[in-house]
């Protein structure tokens, strides 16, 4: 069987270079090249490939904008991103966005062939050093600020864990019931919740309070 190509390049030169390089395997054959990720997702749904090598910065539409309507249209199509950008964040994105392997342009025919081969039969297929660096790079993601609360939003979150309405607060703590609600708000967009429960179980969880 002969596996069908599509090229997504805004370079003519590295286009015509990667074609002459795909087709010295008898198992590939290039059927289209798009020089933008607006032509890509035409060509994808009018030739239908069996796997795209995919750039990442081109004019018109970017790589990952491409890869992620190409996805949303033809979530079977296997997508290798072929780029000389050597960034975390964009390994990290690309994969997110859909695309099944990641290589950098230098990288030897052997590999690119082995990769291409792997994603046509399903497998995500990243080099072990990008690999590592995406896991690095999203594990600092999840790393989040600590959350600072004041001691009269501490107050407010102890009594709301209590069963105590914003009246009942008011009240108790001597401030208008409209400004018990305006630092209830504040709370929630500092942890990240819209109500009062999901609030007091991160404070719980965060040992802001306790119960």
């Amino acid at each position: 069987m002969v596996y069908k190509v599509l090229i997504v390049d805004d370079h003519l030169m590295v286009r015509e270079g990667l074609k002459l390089l795909v087709e010295t395997s008898d198992k590939y054959s290039i059927i289209g090249e798009a020089q933008n990720g607006k032509e890509a997702i035409t060509l994808t749904e009018r030739l239908n490939p069996d796997v795209i090598l995919m750039d990442l910065y081109m004019p018109i539409m970017s790589g990952l904008e491409a890869i992620k309507e190409i996805k949303r249209v033809k979530s079977n199509i296997p997508i290798v991103i072929l780029t000389t950008y050597n960034e975390d964040k964009l390994m990290a994105e690309g994969i997110k966005a859909g695309a099944q392997g990641y290589l950098l342009k230098d990288t030897s025919l052997e590999n690119l062939f082995q990769t291409m081969d792997s994603v046509i039969q399903g497998e995500t297929t990243l080099q072990p050093e990008i690999e590592a660096r995406i896991k690095k790079y999203e594990s600092a993601g999840k790393i989040k600020p600590k959350v600072k609360l004041t001691q009269k939003e501490l107050t407010i979150l102890q009594a709301v864990s209590q069963g105590f309405t914003s009246k009942e607060i008011a009240n108790d703590i001597g401030i208008a019931e409209r400004t018990v609600k305006a630092r209830l708000t504040s709370i929630y967009n500092k942890l990240g919740v819209d109500t009062r429960a999901e609030a007091v179980a991160v404070a719980i969880n965060e040992g802001f309070i306790h119960i």
